[in-house]
């Protein structure tokens, strides 16, 4: 029942189809439920009679006209009837041109009421559809009142929805209509949805003086957040949310602001080209055609104003603008306001800067369209001015100028002076935390130095930088080959990582000698950077490869520095050997970079190589773990490397966490990696959290944990921690003793074990055996303890996969293990860790208790438990496994601790475990509980003592003081049965009367 219009740039009009109503290909609307139920709201109130108005505002691309369309299609879902209109800049304004367009549309359909039903307005309706006659002849009053009685006849029967588009580029008669009708729509079975732009012009002033007198709602559309981007994307790629890419959202959401319309378009230039993304991807035809007609109807100054503004990237200081420009600011007020009224730019709160002399582009795409625009010889005479501006205003290019210089030179053509202002940027930008920022630097410096146009050495300072800056951020998708990278060097045949293995070297690489300006021994370090890096993505043969290379790089003429990272890098490669003393080994090559690197004045190769040394001795001694994290995180503040201080920071965390069960550090230090983008860190710290929400029995929250963490992982290319993250993933099911799901993730991990050979060891012992104690299947469990053991032996593990306390309490119990192998284990540092110490407290209980030491034996059992409140499962399997023994040695309470441990099995659905523990009732000669519908009800203390649903029931009336005729009646069940369930309450609670139990149990009268 509407006519349909040419879409124009940053409105979508694919919603509608030519009637009005949804488009057959329209998807579901997005972020706007809040909207739509308002507008719901007035279209109900208008079938019945009461009208209203809204207007609907926001910036180009919003989804104005989505939301109208959808407003339009829930209208004729209810039957009313529906029209529409829009303004048109183009050709000029017509008069009234959107309520006729509305007028004609009601004509076609047949709707329009007869002009003998308007009366004396008949004439006015005439002269408005006439091809003749000229609209604007007629007096505004007169249109006004004419509009205004056409809808009430059209509405009068189910109601009406009249929608205006485009309203900022109506006429002022159209407007002035527009008046009347808002202040008289009340009384109307109709509804105008009136949709125009925020910009200051009549529309918008329009808007604002309705909702003062309050005659009409303002509806405006703020850009998308988040998790509606991530909504919206999957829309429009077709697959499940879940399924999104993270980086495509957070890409998508950076990128476009969350406007609807970047967004989609983003979406599909991507989907057409798909080796593009993030930085890489282009701006869409779309986007910058919208971008370009807006930036032109500024003027020649306004575009020439948002060109020089693009040099500068998103945010740009506006002084640096009007000195290059030979502008005064007053000249340019009018040019920026009109900036700021089309949305193409915006002031800016988030600079360094921040404040009126810094301005934003609304969306990074629209600087890089504006960009994109300049011709080269343009782009750097834009940038030659530029740079000299930000010269004259800031003499030695402080703070974040630096980059900025940087970035203009690189516009200008000047790669001299640009290459080494990005490298200083870069290194300010790590001191102050910002790795990511460091990386996206020094990738820009990068591709500028050129083999034969750079000098050798400043091409290989921006390798080194760039190698380092990426390994601390895990950004490996900023990095160049590694064989073309190199060769560029002089490096011949030697530098493809891929080929490493038996290359031959000619005696110039092999001995050290200088290649093309660059000596063996600085070639071997960035060797051992590549090999640092192939450790983490989880390519072990590539890291020996770049090792072995960097070690015959050093020939026969080490240099200490180099020496030192070589070391650091053999350490870590160390780490993905199978050996029996891998561990050893890595230690020693780590001390070794550690005294190398402070002796030649290498703080960060320093503490890195201290932290660790601090990760290898961990389980072992946890004190001297605890002083080389502390010498790290010195070494971090003597320096000024906030990148140590923050990994020394997050390691003293999780050592403090293991022994006070309290993660709140490990929280705070894996949120400041994720702010400044040290993702290796974040995922290390977050691997640690999911661990411990596993013990704690949060189990969806540890899975939300890691299933987002893999996926970054995986998406970043990080194989080490992917790795240990799929034994988090096959522990989390383990722990709830899901063995399918277990052996899916344990599949996954599998592929992943070359990377972290000591992961095979932890994920027999803290997946495999505790799943299957959970299922009762002890002979297997001790199995597969065993075989973590015989694992650990060959290939020793750099975490706790049980050896420290449930591998001691089962031999305890099984009698295999004594006084020896107790004081043996709990030397060990892992032993004192909170989660340890409740197994290995309790196989201490045991054995005092086997010694006849029995209140001793309780009072250590009391401990230990006390310590494993933290952990649920884990404190009822214990109490599952010595209820046996403290029942036959006589300490500590077995029947309270199984019954306890009973409830707590059957209500997580571990049938066997439960079983388990109501056979161990009966052997102890306790009353076991019976499984009856309505169990739940019964309070946990009660549930404890073995009452029964039924029992529960004359447990509340009698607490009531019932009498047993009283209860019999109540219950419709014999006396005798009552008086067998009153003395099985008495018995089963140990009260000595009726009246003991009444008093103690009054809080359950019904």
């Amino acid at each position: 029942m509407s006519a349909s219009w040419p879409a124009l740039p940053g409105e979508d009009r694919t919603a509608t189809g030519p009637d009005g109503g949804p488009h057959p290909g329209r998807g579901e609307l997005i972020g706007r439920e809040a909207e739509m139920g308002q507008i719901r709201t007035s279209l109900a109130a208008a079938r019945s009679g009461y009208g209203a108005a809204l207007f609907v505002t926001g910036e180009p691309g919003v989804g104005k006209t989505r939301l109208a369309a959808e407003a339009l299609a829930a209208a004729a879902g209810t039957d009313m009837v529906t029209v529409r209109g829009r303004a048109d800049a183009v050709g000029g304004p017509v008069p009234y041109r959107p309520l006729v367009e509305a007028l004609f549309l009601l004509a076609r359909t047949g709707l329009l009421p007869d002009p003998g039903e308007l009366g004396r307005h008949g004439p006015v309706l005439a002269r408005l559809l006439s091809d003749t006659g000229d609209p604007g002849a007629a007096s505004h009053l007169a249109v006004a009142e004419t509009v205004l009685r056409v809808l009430a006849v059209a509405g009068r029967q189910r109601g009406c929805l009249l929608v205006l588009d485009d309203l900022h580029d109506a006429d002022p008669g159209t407007l002035a209509v527009l008046e009347y009708l808002l202040d008289h729509i009340g009384q109307q079975p109709a509804v105008l949805l009136l949709v125009a732009g925020q910009a200051p012009r009549a529309a918008a002033e329009l808007a604002a003086r309705a909702r003062r007198r309050g005659v009409a709602s303002v509806v405006d559309l703020r850009p998308l957040g988040g998790p509606d981007v991530r909504l919206l994307l999957a829309t429009e790629l077709g697959i499940a949310p879940g399924e999104v890419c993270p980086g495509l959202v957070h890409h998508a959401v950076d990128a476009g602001a969350g406007i609807p319309f970047v967004v989609k378009e983003l979406v599909h230039e991507l989907a057409g080209h798909p080796d593009r993304h993030g930085a890489e991807a282009s701006v869409p035809a779309t986007v910058a055609d919208s971008v370009r007609r807006q930036a032109a109807g500024l003027g020649p100054l306004g575009v020439e104003f948002l060109g020089m503004a693009a040099l500068f990237g998103q945010r740009f200081p506006l002084p640096v603008l009007e000195r290059a420009m030979g502008r005064a600011h007053g000249e340019l007020t009018a040019t920026l306001r009109a900036a700021v009224a089309s949305y193409l730019i915006t002031p800016d709160g988030t600079a360094a800067h921040s404040g009126p002399q810094w301005y934003a582009f609304r969306y990074p795409l629209a600087a890089e369209a504006l960009l994109d625009d300049l011709g080269p010889g343009e782009r750097a005479g834009h940038a030659r001015r530029a740079v000299r501006a930000l010269n004259d205003l800031h003499p030695g290019l402080p703070g974040a100028w630096c980059a900025h210089a940087a970035r203009l030179h690189e516009y200008a053509g000047d790669i001299r002076e640009a290459v080494p202002l990005y490298c200083e940027a870069a290194g300010r930008a790590m001191s102050a935390g910002g790795v990511g920022r460091a990386v996206d630097l020094l990738t820009r410096a990068h591709r500028l130095v050129e083999p034969g146009t750079t000098a050798p050495a400043v091409h290989a300072e921006v390798l080194e930088r760039l190698l380092d800056a990426a390994a601390c951020s895990a950004r490996f998708d900023r990095l160049p080959e590694p064989a073309a990278a190199l060769t560029a060097l002089g490096g011949g045949a030697e530098l493809d990582g891929a080929e490493l293995d038996g290359a031959e070297l000619d005696g110039a690489e092999l001995d050290g000698a200088e290649v093309d300006g660059i000596p063996g021994w600085r070639r071997a370090g960035i060797h051992a950077r590549l090999s640092d890096i192939a450790t983490l993505a989880g390519h072990p043969d590539q890291a020996r490869a770049h090792l072995d290379t960097a070690l015959r790089l050093l020939g026969s003429h080490p240099d200490d520095a180099h020496t030192a990272l070589v070391d650091l890098a053999a350490a870590q490669v160390e780490l993905s050997r199978v050996a029996p003393d891998r561990l050893r080994t890595a230690a020693r090559l780590a001390r070794r970079a550690a005294d190398t690197a402070e002796r030649v004045q290498l703080p960060d190769v320093a503490g890195r190589a201290q932290l660790l040394l601090g990760q290898l001795a961990r389980s072992q001694d946890e004190p001297a773990a605890t002083a080389h994290f502390k010498r790290a995180h010195a070494i971090a503040l003597a320096g000024r490397l906030p990148v140590l201080r923050m990994s020394a920071e997050a390691q003293l965390a999780i050592s403090a966490a293991s022994h006070d069960g309290l993660p709140t550090r490990v929280e705070r230090a894996r949120q400041e990696a994720l702010r400044t983008g040290l993702l290796p860190l974040a995922h290390e710290a977050g691997t640690v959290l999911a661990l411990d929400r596993i013990q704690r029995c949060e189990f969806e929250e540890a899975g939300d944990l890691i299933r987002e963490a893999a996926a970054d992982a995986t998406r970043l290319g990080l194989g080490r921690p992917l790795a240990v993250l799929r034994l988090a993933e096959a522990v989390h099911h383990a722990h709830q003793g899901r063995r399918a799901e277990m052996r899916e993730a344990l599949e996954r991990l599998a592929p992943l074990l070359d990377a972290a050979p000591g992961l095979r060891a932890m994920s027999y012992g803290l997946a495999r055996a505790f799943c299957s104690l959970l299922e009762e299947q002890h002979d297997a469990a001790g199995r597969e303890f065993a075989q973590a053991l015989a694992y650990d032996a060959e290939n020793p593990a750099t975490g706790d996969f049980g050896q420290h306390g449930i591998v001691l309490l089962l031999g305890v119990l099984a009698g295999r293990m004594g006084r020896r192998h107790h004081t043996a284990v709990a030397r060990a540092s892992a032993a004192g860790t909170r989660w340890n110490h409740q197994f290995v407290g309790l196989a201490h209980a045991v054995l005092l208790g086997r010694e006849g030491r029995s209140h001793e034996a309780t009072a250590v059992a009391d401990k230990a438990l006390e310590a494993a409140d933290l952990y649920p499962m884990a404190r009822r399997l214990c109490l599952r496994l010595i209820a046996r023994s403290a029942y036959e040695d006589g300490w500590g309470t077995p029947v309270e601790w199984t019954r306890e441990a009973e409830e707590y099995f059957h209500g997580a659905g571990l049938q066997a475990a439960a079983g388990a523990c109501r056979a161990l009732l009966r052997h102890m000669g306790a009353s076991v509980r019976q499984r009856r519908t309505g169990t739940e009800r019964v309070p946990p203390q009660l549930r404890r003592c073995g009452i029964t649903a039924r029992e529960f029931e004359v447990a509340r009336l009698l607490a009531a003081r019932g009498s047993n005729k009283d209860i019999a009646a109540r219950l419709h069940i014999s006396l005798r049965t009552v008086e067998k369930h009153v003395a099985s309450l008495l018995h089963k609670t140990g009260h000595p009367n009726r009246t003991s139990f009444a008093e103690a149990a009054h809080d359950l009268t019904p």
